[in-house]
């Protein structure tokens, strides 16, 4: 089976960059859009979680957009996040970025309050019908503490404009049946589980890690593409240490990123402490120095 990949398969969950006074960068967003771009990823995401989307007012949300898509030009797929925990919040921010030039809308659960899941469907298709733009649902209870059950997502299918998810569910039966069963496009939001679900017939990943290396991120999918499945294993396995020490070590992603980049973040995030900062950059290295070996 071909999955249809609505905004290709290499996406970067980008961080928003802040000057030293700690007001939006618009340029330094540019310019790192620019260069993800350059080095394999096919489309952007903006104002997640990973661009600090609960510090940043929607002014600056809207802005970043604008800025983004002026760096980038028109033809590379640039995608936003609206989810909040207010669903007429949610709407207002899902039409100011189709009007700032978004291609489409990165939709996390309601957070905090936990709404069963028929109140979740209300939420998506309501958020859904409030544009032109496709949706990606994004199932991350670990976050949101609710989960986008299997059945719920059927049913969410079925919405011309619900087109995809990124999936942080860590249920790979479940994101398998539901990749079979439904036109939805997967793509993995956990960069351990990036190859596993592209084999299962996934889109593709939109991953945070892939601001700092989304050339070997990017090559995983390109082997597997080629048929070459074991040398696409070795590569994922590459990734791995690099991905865990940024993601699963007790530091946000966002403040992952920045250490290796540069870069203030908005309180109450604190930058990485200097051990932190080292570490990261020697599972950095590692991973440049072993792409020397085929």
């Amino acid at each position: 089976m071909t999955t249809e990949r609505p905004f290709g398969r290499a996406l970067c969950a980008m961080i928003t960059p802040f000057t030293p006074s700690g007001g939006l960068d618009p340029d330094g967003a540019g310019e790192l859009a620019v260069r993800l771009v350059a080095e394999g990823c096919d489309g952007i995401v903006l104002n997640g979680t990973t661009g600090e989307s609960p510090t940043t007012s929607d002014a600056e949300k809207a802005a970043l957009v604008r800025a983004v898509r002026a760096a980038v030009g028109p033809d590379v797929p640039l995608l936003t996040g609206v989810g909040t925990a207010d669903t007429r919040h949610t709407v207002e921010l899902a039409r100011a970025a189709e009007a700032a030039g978004a291609d489409g809308l990165l939709v996390a659960s309601p957070y905090y309050s936990r709404p069963p899941q028929a109140a979740l469907e209300a939420y998506f298709l309501r958020v859904a019908d409030a544009t032109g733009l496709p949706v990606v649902v994004y199932d991350i209870p670990g976050r949101t503490g609710t989960r986008v059950e299997p059945a719920t997502l059927r049913r969410l299918a079925e919405h011309p404009r619900i087109v995809a998810v990124k999936d942080c569910s860590y249920d790979l039966y479940a994101a398998g049946r539901l990749i079979a069963e439904t036109p939805l496009a997967y793509y993995s939001g956990c960069e351990e589980l990036n190859l596993p679900l592209y084999a299962l017939g996934g889109a593709g990943w939109i991953s945070t890690v892939a601001n700092v290396a989304p050339r070997q991120l990017r090559e995983v999918l390109d082997a597997f593409d080629a048929g070459d499945t074991a040398r696409a294993a070795r590569l994922h396995a590459r990734t791995l240490p690099l991905a865990e020490l940024m993601m699963a070590s007790g530091l946000p992603g966002t403040v992952a990123v920045k250490a290796l980049l540069g870069g203030p973040v908005r309180e109450p995030l604190q930058p990485a402490d200097r051990p932190a900062v080292d570490g990261l950059r020697a599972a950095y290295e590692a991973l440049v120095q072993a792409e020397s070996v085929v």
